[in-house]
């Protein structure tokens, strides 16, 4: 099986997804998401994981009206659901075999 990355550059994202640089400065200075390299604005490659947060984090400060430390702070409680409905579906998957 081949894993396949698809990366996205820093202005390709603000231009593609239609997002404010600054706010995803602030998506990155939170923690919320991060680039997967580069060392600037002008360097950082996002993958397609990133991009979703980013997106999600955007939607949920100007949707819900938060500020970026509660953003941070669901976002980081919506991975850990995520990682644990992938755990269970794994674990569910081995019991089945049994």
């Amino acid at each position: 099986m081949t894993n396949s990355l698809l990366i996205i550059s820093f202005e390709e994202l603000c231009h593609v997804e239609r997002l404010d640089q600054e706010m995803i400065i602030e998506v990155i200075d939170y923690g919320i998401a991060e680039p997967i390299s580069g060392d600037g604005t002008s360097n950082w490659v996002f993958d397609t994981n990133s991009v979703r947060w980013v997106k999600k984090a955007i939607t949920l400060y100007s949707q819900l009206e938060l500020d970026w430390v509660a953003v941070a702070m669901i976002v980081e409680l919506l991975k850990q659901k995520e990682k644990l409905v992938e755990e269970n579906e794994n674990l569910q998957r081995r019991l089945t075999r049994f």
